[in-house]
């Protein structure tokens, strides 16, 4: 009996891949990994998006005007990685859009959002550098974290990852 009590608890609480969603190409290794994931082990995939304080501060008005179209191009972004999540996994992704410093949003939103399980990064192929969010997420900020963070590496192929996973 305890075992299907175990199974029933692993359906009602999915594993949630967690992907910061930004215009880089191991974004899309990224994605592509936990999409495949959360299909093969029941889970769901989750997007997530900062948008950035705006710095133009010297009219009230063109900083706003800034600000709405950081946000509209954040939603049109996040609605197409959410019809590629779909596509891949059959399930709509849980969407978190928020307006601050990345990291910051980040950090806070694994604080808040207990069903999240796992970070999903995908490292920068063409460079030394896995890229600024890895670095800070492996050094400064590891300890505040409460889940695992897979990175992925961003020269894989589609077929690399159908592999791994």
């Amino acid at each position: 009996m305890s075992g299907s009590a175990n199974s029933s608890a692993s359906e009602e609480h999915p594993r949630v891949f967690l992907v910061v969603i930004d215009d880089s190409e191991e974004m899309r290794v990224a994605l592509r990994f936990a999409g495949q994931r959360a299909r093969h082990t029941g889970g769901r995939v989750a997007l997530f998006r900062s948008i950035e304080p705006v710095e133009f501060q010297h009219w009230m008005g063109v900083g706003e005007i800034m600000r709405e179209e950081a946000r509209q191009e954040a939603e049109a972004l996040m609605e197409r990685m959410s019809e590629q999540v779909v596509e891949m996994t059959g399930a709509i992704p849980i969407i978190y859009l928020r307006e601050g410093t990345t990291r910051e949003e980040l950090l806070s939103l694994i604080d808040e959002e207990k069903s999240i399980s796992i970070l999903v990064l995908g490292a920068a192929a063409k460079s030394d550098d896995p890229g600024p969010l890895i670095s800070f997420l492996a050094s400064k900020a590891a300890a505040r974290l409460r889940i695992p963070i897979t990175i992925v590496p961003g020269s894989l192929s589609d077929e690399e990852i159908d592999a791994l996973t």
